[in-house]
C-alpha cells in the first residue's frame, strides 16, 4: 500500500514530464523591433572592475574594511551556520545532516563573488587560497551529470526541480555563476567557472524549448546566465536566461503546486500575467528587481518592444511611486515587498537591504543600455543610502531590515538565519569600481565620482583618466583625461539629479551653455595628456518633500545634501526626537566632523522642542511654549554605530499634535534584550487580533525559555494604578506565543517591586489583559514576562492606566 505522503511525491516526480509535454513546447515568440521604445539603445560598457582604481577617503577605506573583516567575518559565519559543510556532506554523498534552509549555498556564492572582487584590487594570498579550497569543495560536491546543490544532494536526493517556486534550486545556481564569473575575471583561473559552466549545461540540457517547461521562482539565474554567456561567448546560455524571462507568466507555479487557476495568485513570484503585460512593481521586492535586471539584459540583445515597454512602465512606477527617498523598495515584511503605491511608511519600512542592492543592479542595467542620468541617479541614491547602511562602520554587523524611524531598539545584527544580506553588501563594495564609468565607441560617460583612475578604451585608442575629488562631502570633480596619443571623444559627466546649477570649465575656462543630454555634460573635443576638466556641482543641505499621496510624510520634510541623506539621531541630540520639529525658515548649515563616525559631514540647525505635557485632571491647558534647541544630522548611512537611540529622516515643521495613548505615549521603552523592538510596545497601533502582524512588532525571537522584560521610563514621577497587553501570537507561521506567566514591577528608588495586583494576570489571545493594582508613583515600569520553553513572546501593544484618586 502506497503512503499518502509516498503519493504526494509521485505526483511531484511526475508533474516536470506533464509540463513538458505541455507548455514547455513554445518557441521563443518573435520581438518587436525597438523602433517604438521611448528612447534608442546607447549600449554602453561598463569600464570593468579590474581596470579601475579607487583612491579617495570615502570609499577606499570602507573596501579595505570589505577586504580585511567583512568578508573574513561572512566566511567565519557561513562556516558557523553550516552553510560549508552542507557541501562538504554533499561531496561525501552524506543524506542526512543538512542544516538551514535551502538557499544556504546562495550566501558561500555571494561571499566567494565579493572576496573573488577583492583579489583584484589585492592579490591576498592567504584569501585566494581560502577561495581555491571552497572551489574544491563545490567540484567535490558536483554529481556527475553536473547538478549541483547541497539540499537536494543531502536532504532530499532523487527530488531535484520538483518545487522551482520555493527551493531556489535555480537562484542558488544563479549565485554560483556570478560568483564564477568574477573569480575568472579576478583571477584568470577556470576552476571555478569549469564547475559553473557544466552546471550551466546541465540545466540548459533539462529547461527550454522542447525539453521542460520552467523558471525559478526567485529569480537571478536570468542575469547570471547572461554574465555567463558574456564571458564565455556560448550562446546557449543567453537563450536559457531568455527562454526563463519570455516564458514568465506562463502560471507554471498553479500547475506545479496544484492550484486551480481562479485560486491562484502569483503576484508575489511574478507569475499572474505573461512578462510583457506587467504595469506596476509587484511582488517580492529582491525578486521582482533581479527579474528586471535579467529582463533589461535580454531587450538589450533581442530589441523587443514588447519588454522595453514593460520595463519602461514599471521603471516610472517603481521611482515615482514606490520608493524610498534613502534608494530602497519594498515598505511590507509581510510579503517583503509591494503594497500599493505611495505606501511608504517610516517606522515600519521593510526596505530589504537585498531589495537596495537588486534596485541599483537593475537601474545600472538600465543606465547601460540608454546612456541616461537618470538611471545612474537612482543608483546613486541606493549605493550611498540603502547599500550602505547594510553594513556597521566597523565591518562587522549587519541591517537586513532598514526603517526611516526607529524607537531605539531596531539594530545590525552579526548574522541571520537567512543570512542574504551581509554578502550582497559586500559583493557590492568590492565590485563597487565597475559602476564608475562606461565608454561607447565614441564617449567615456562618469558615472560615479570617485577619486581615483581609470584605464580603458574609447574607440580602439588606449585613454586614461585622473579623477581628483572629496566627494560625497564636497561637489567639486578634478578630471584629467589622458589619452596614449591625441584623440577626439565625448567626456560625458553625470549631472546628479539632486543638484541646481551644475558648471564646468575646461583648461580653467568655463564652459558656456554646455550640451546637456540625457542628464550628461557633454564635453566633446580632441582631448590630450595635460587637459583638465573642472566639475562644480553645488551641495547644500536642502529640505526634501514627499509627493502629497504619501501620507506618512505629510507635514514631514528630510535633508539632503548631495547624494547622503541624513537623519536625526539621539546620540547627537539632546532632546527626544518626538518632542522636536524644525520650522521651514530654520537654516541648515554643514559642517565637517572629522573626528565623528569615521569623519563625515553633519547638518546642524536649529529646532523648536516642546515640553512634556502632564494632562493629568487636566481635560485643557494651554498650548506649550516651545524653546529653541541645537539639532544635529548625520548621514542615514551612518546611524546605528553609537549607543542605541532614537532615528527619524521626516521631520516635522510645525509643532506635533499632543500624542494620544496616555501614559504610555510618554514613555520610553526599553527591553532585556539590546535588539528587541521596544518602541513598538506604544506606537499607538492597535491590532486586529493576536495574529495581526503590522510589520513593526516587540519580540524577543529568537530566545526561548527565559525571563525577560520591557520597561517604560519616564522623566518625571507618575502614579499609575493599571497595565493592559495585546499579545502577539504566530502559530502555523513562527514561533511566538503567550507567555507562561506574567506580571508588573514599578522601580522604588533603587529596587525594582512587585506592584499589587487586584486579581489574577491574564494570558489570552485577540484581547487586552488587563490588570488592575494599587497606585505607585514611579518613574518606571516593567513589564516582566516567562517565555514558553520552546517558544518565544511577542507583544502588540503596552497600555498603562493612571492611578485613580482615592
Amino acid at each position: 500500500m502506497i503512503k499518502p505522503h509516498r503519493i504526494r511525491n509521485l505526483l511531484a516526480l511526475a508533474l516536470p514530464a506533464a509540463l513538458m509535454m505541455a507548455a514547455a513546447m513554445a518557441e521563443p515568440t518573435p520581438p518587436e523591433t525597438v523602433a517604438s521604445t521611448p528612447e534608442a539603445f546607447r549600449n554602453l560598457r561598463a569600464v570593468p572592475f579590474t581596470e579601475v582604481q579607487i583612491k579617495d577617503t570615502f570609499w577606499a577605506p570602507r573596501r579595505e574594511l570589505n577586504r580585511k573583516v567583512t568578508i573574513p567575518v561572512n566566511f567565519e559565519n557561513l562556516e558557523k551556520s553550516g552553510n560549508l559543510e552542507n557541501l562538504r556532506l554533499a561531496g561525501r554523498r552524506a543524506t542526512n545532516g543538512f542544516q538551514g534552509p535551502v538557499f544556504m549555498d546562495s550566501d558561500i556564492y555571494k561571499a566567494l563573488e565579493a572576496a573573488a572582487y577583492s583579489l583584484a584590487e589585492v592579490r591576498d594570498p592567504v584569501l585566494e587560497k581560502r577561495l581555491d579550497d571552497i572551489i574544491a569543495i563545490l567540484a567535490a560536491a558536483q554529481l556527475p551529470d553536473g547538478y549541483l546543490n547541497s539540499y537536494y544532494t543531502v536532504k532530499e536526493p532523487g527530488r531535484r526541480w520538483t518545487n522551482l517556486r520555493d527551493n531556489h534550486e535555480l537562484y542558488c545556481a544563479g549565485h554560483m555563476f556570478e560568483a564564477a564569473v568574477a573569480h575568472y575575471q579576478a583571477t584568470g583561473k577556470r576552476s571555478f567557472l569549469d564547475v559553473a559552466t557544466k552546471f550551466a549545461d546541465h540545466i540548459d540540457a533539462t529547461f527550454g524549448p522542447g525539453k521542460r517547461m520552467g523558471y525559478p521562482g526567485h529569480p537571478e539565474i536570468e542575469l547570471a546566465l547572461v554574465k555567463l554567456w558574456r564571458v564565455t561567448g556560448e550562446r546557449r546560455y543567453f537563450e536559457l536566461a531568455r527562454f526563463f524571462i519570455e516564458n514568465r507568466g506562463r502560471k507554471y507555479f498553479a500547475a506545479e503546486h496544484h492550484t486551480p487557476l481562479d485560486q491562484f495568485d502569483g503576484g508575489y513570484w511574478q507569475d499572474d500575467m505573461p512578462i510583457f503585460d506587467h504595469k506596476t512593481i509587484k511582488g517580492h521586492a529582491v525578486r521582482a528587481t533581479y527579474l528586471l535586471s535579467g529582463v533589461v539584459d535580454v531587450m538589450g540583445e533581442t530589441a523587443d518592444s514588447r519588454l522595453t515597454k514593460m520595463v519602461h512602465r514599471v521603471w516610472r512606477n517603481t521611482a515615482y511611486k514606490n520608493m524610498y527617498l534613502t534608494g530602497g523598495i519594498g515598505p511590507s515584511s509581510s510579503n517583503e515587498g509591494f503594497t500599493s503605491d505611495y505606501d511608504l511608511p517610516n517606522l515600519t519600512a521593510y526596505q530589504e537591504t537585498c531589495a537596495s542592492v537588486a534596485l541599483a543592479q537593475w537601474n545600472h542595467r538600465l543606465a547601460l543600455l540608454y546612456g541616461d542620468a537618470r538611471y545612474a541617479d537612482v543608483f546613486e541614491r541606493s549605493l550611498y543610502n540603502g547599500v550602505l547602511d547594510g553594513v556597521s562602520l566597523d565591518g562587522k554587523k549587519f541591517f537586513y531590515v532598514n526603517p526611516l524611524a526607529s524607537g531605539g531598539g531596531h539594530h545590525r545584527s552579526e548574522w541571520f538565519g537567512c543570512a542574504c544580506c551581509p554578502p550582497n553588501v559586500a559583493r557590492t563594495l568590492a565590485s563597487l569600481g565597475g559602476y564608475a564609468c562606461a565608454v561607447s565607441d565614441q564617449a567615456l560617460y562618469v558615472n560615479l565620482y570617485i577619486q581615483g583612475s581609470v584605464n580603458t578604451k574609447v574607440g580602439g585608442r588606449k585613454v586614461a583618466l585622473n579623477v581628483t575629488t572629496d566627494y560625497p562631502w564636497d561637489g567639486r570633480v578634478l578630471l584629467e583625461p589622458a589619452p596614449e596619443t591625441p584623440a577626439r571623444f565625448e567626456l560625458r559627466l553625470r549631472v546628479p539629479g539632486w543638484c541646481e546649477g551644475a558648471t564646468v570649465a575646461v583648461g580653467g575656462k568655463q564652459v558656456v551653455s554646455p550640451l546637456l543630454e540625457r542628464g550628461y555634460l557633454v564635453l566633446a573635443r580632441e582631448w590630450k595628456k595635460g587637459d583638465k576638466v573642472t566639475l562644480d556641482l553645488p551641495m547644500p543641505a536642502r529640505r526634501i518633500a514627499a509627493h502629497p499621496e504619501v501620507k506618512a510624510d505629510h507635514g514631514l520634510f528630510a535633508i539632503q545634501r548631495g547624494p547622503l541623506v541624513y537623519c536625526l539621531e539621539s546620540a547627537d541630540n539632546s532632546e527626544p526626537l518626538a518632542a522636536m520639529y524644525l520650522p521651514l525658515d530654520a537654516g541648515l548649515k554643514a559642517e565637517k566632523a572629522p573626528g565623528l563616525l569615521g569623519g563625515v559631514t553633519v547638518v546642524k540647525a536649529t529646532a523648536l522642542a516642546l515640553p512634556a505635557p502632564v494632562w493629568k485632571n487636566r481635560l485643557y491647558q494651554p498650548a506649550p511654549t516651545p524653546r529653541p534647541v541645537k539639532v544635529t544630522a548625520i548621514p542615514y548611512y551612518a546611524w546605528d554605530n553609537r549607543q542605541a537611540g532614537e532615528m527619524q529622516v521626516w521631520l516635522p515643521v510645525a509643532p506635533p499634535a499632543p500624542r494620544a495613548g496616555g501614559l504610555a505615549a510618554m514613555a520610553q521603552a526599553s527591553a532585556s534584550v539590546k535588539n528587541v523592538t521596544a518602541a513598538a510596545i506604544n506606537d499607538g497601533i492597535e491590532p486586529k487580533g493576536s495574529r495581526d502582524h503590522p510589520g513593526y512588532l516587540c519580540h524577543f525571537w529568537p530566545r526561548k525559555g527565559s525571563e525577560e522584560w520591557i520597561q517604560y521610563s519616564w522623566n518625571a514621577p507618575r502614579t499609575v494604578g493599571g497595565s493592559q497587553v495585546y499579545w502577539f501570537d504566530d502559530t502555523g507561521s513562527g514561533e511566538c506565543r503567550p507567555p507562561e506567566w506574567w506580571r508588573v514591577e514599578y522601580l522604588d528608588g533603587k529596587d525594582w517591586k512587585p506592584v499589587k495586583a487586584a486579581g489574577p494576570y491574564p494570558v489570552e489571545l485577540d484581547k487586552w489583559c488587563a490588570v488592575k493594582f494599587e497606585n505607585v508613583n514611579t518613574t518606571a515600569l516593567r513589564l516582566v514576562l516567562k517565555l514558553p520553553g520552546k517558544f518565544s513572546v511577542g507583544i502588540h501593544e503596552w497600555k498603562v492606566d493612571e492611578g485613580e484618586e482615592e
